[in-house]
């Protein structure tokens, strides 16, 4: 690995949760491609480019405001997720599932962020 970010925990399992969310949305109805597939989509895979983004030559400051990028960025698939759970387009398990792993997945965030100097 040559980029310090692809060491990062935190980062590999951003990166985890895009795929998983994707393989998800992917199954969502024909009608939600532009609007709530896309949109969730998009949320999860900015988590993971927002930290990269970040750890690249960037001041302390500046790299605490990309992880703030990605921690709202997390919030907004959470919002998304109960969207597609309210439409039935997910199940109460694979939603408890996802919503487990954000919840997890913000607590390294936040730890994570107040440990960057």
């Amino acid at each position: 690995m040559k980029f310090k970010f692809e060491k990062l925990q935190v980062w590999q399992m951003a990166m985890e949760y895009g795929e998983t969310i994707n393989t998800m949305a992917l199954a969502f109805p024909k009608h939600e491609e532009h609007n709530l597939s896309s949109q969730i989509r998009r949320a999860c895979d900015s988590i993971a480019l927002n930290i990269s983004e970040g750890s690249i030559g960037q001041s302390e400051q500046e790299y605490k405001r990309f992880l703030g990028y990605a921690i709202r960025s997390l919030a907004e698939v959470v919002s998304c997720l109960h969207k597609a759970r309210r439409r039935h387009y997910i199940t109460e398990n694979i939603f408890t599932e996802q919503y487990d792993f954000a919840f997890s997945l913000m607590n390294m965030l936040v730890s994570f962020r107040s440990k960057v100097k």
